[in-house]
């Protein structure tokens, strides 16, 4: 059993479980391999994430079978490939998670699965499994549970009830790009419509059944480079998805080929071009940016060499903003100024003016960035620094 868990968990790094650390590029760190049973050939990689409350968590990545009759071409777990393969029945992983749980080498779970007998019986074999968990255990934490394409309404409804967060990845920003990507499954149908689902339920029905009175958040991911789909392509689905679904965030995957697929050959994506989607779509979820706003170049591409909110204020900023008085909403724009920063500024100023770059540092607050677009009490605190 100990193997059998190992190969599951063996490629489950390229999955994103749970909000990341400030930096998207590492998206969910490992913490190590954990032995079981004392067996030194048998290594379980545990990863760290964090919540959108903050908190850390240790949590186990798995796959229920690592069979798969989908051939998406980017995939280590694509029809066809030559790789070991593994199964579990749903009771065998519910033992295996709460064992670990037990003894305190995980918090959490994040469970997926490859398709084998189409989505609806993996959904079931997926829905069984935490179904145990919940009821015949009785366990009360954390688990991300997949959504397979093509699963029905009354699964989505059911996946919704027993996990914490719920997750299906569009991989692609539409049908073409997803054609090209994998070609065996239908954009609007298999895979948007469940998160579509998801967003009718929350609006629509009591989250009474649900394991802890609430209904989970939605998360997906796209595949990043690997088709030639441009960032306005990626961010213009976000976006949507952000508005119309309630999606708590989207995960940008910089594509990195693997061998014995299709795309072997391909050249791995720049993790920049991940970072900059990622601070892209963080200011139209949580900033008050629009689509419009955001610094595409002629190709529909962010630029590389500057983060997305210092390129738009550096265009749009041109005339300074006085801190004393700023909006909410115009504060949110300024460069080094984050949720918290502008909280804390919108608190302060009610007591005591801001007058020079001082009082922005006492806060935390990262000043020398926004210096250039503000003005303290009506001076210029970028001329003050160009003196020293």
């Amino acid at each position: 059993m100990d193997e059998t868990l190992s190969l599951l968990t063996s490629d489950m790094h390229l999955e994103p479980d749970g909000e990341n650390t400030c930096n998207p590029i590492l998206n969910g760190k490992t913490l190590g391999n954990v032995p079981l049973n004392g067996a030194q050939s048998d290594f379980i990689p545990i990863s760290e994430v964090v919540l959108p409350n903050g908190k850390k968590m240790k949590v186990l990545k798995s796959l229920l079978t690592s069979a798969c009759e989908r051939n998406c071409y980017y995939c280590p777990f694509r029809a066809g490939r030559d790789m070991r393969r593994a199964t579990f029945q749903p009771e065998q992983m519910a033992q295996t998670f709460m064992a670990m749980q037990k003894a305190k080498l995980v918090e959490g779970l994040f469970l997926s699965s490859g398709i084998a007998g189409g989505g609806i019986r993996t959904q079931d074999k997926l829905l069984d499994t935490v179904d145990i968990i919940r009821n015949k255990y009785q366990y009360k934490g954390y688990i991300h549970l997949k959504i397979m394409p093509g699963s029905e309404h009354a699964q989505v409804e059911r996946t919704m009830q027993l996990a914490s967060r719920i997750s299906i990845n569009l991989e692609a920003p539409n049908t073409a790009r997803l054609e090209q990507l994998a070609p065996k499954k239908t954009f609007t149908e298999e895979l948007l419509q469940p998160l579509i689902w998801a967003e009718e339920i929350r609006r629509n029905q009591s989250p009474h059944q649900t394991w802890n009175g609430r209904w989970p958040s939605s998360v997906t991911q796209f595949v990043v480079g690997a088709v030639g789909e441009t960032d306005l392509e990626l961010l213009a689905t976000s976006e949507k998805l952000y508005r119309q679904s309630s999606l708590q965030r989207a995960y940008f995957s910089a594509f990195s080929p693997v061998r014995d697929t299709p795309f072997e050959n391909l050249p791995a994506e720049d993790p920049r071009r991940e970072h900059r989607l990622y601070q892209a779509s963080f200011l139209f979820r949580d900033y008050g940016f629009g689509l419009e706003e955001m610094p595409f170049d002629d190709t529909g591409n962010l630029p590389r060499e500057t983060d997305p909110k210092l390129a738009w204020a550096r265009t749009h900023l041109l005339t300074p903003l006085e801190i004393n008085r700023a909006t909410r909403t115009e504060l949110l724009k300024i460069p080094g100024f984050g949720l918290k920063a502008v909280e804390t500024i919108l608190r302060q100023r009610r007591l005591n003016k801001f007058r020079d770059l001082g009082d922005l540092k006492k806060l935390g607050i990262l000043a020398d960035r926004a210096a250039p677009f503000i003005l303290l009490d009506g001076h210029s605190p970028a001329r003050q620094l160009a003196l020293f």
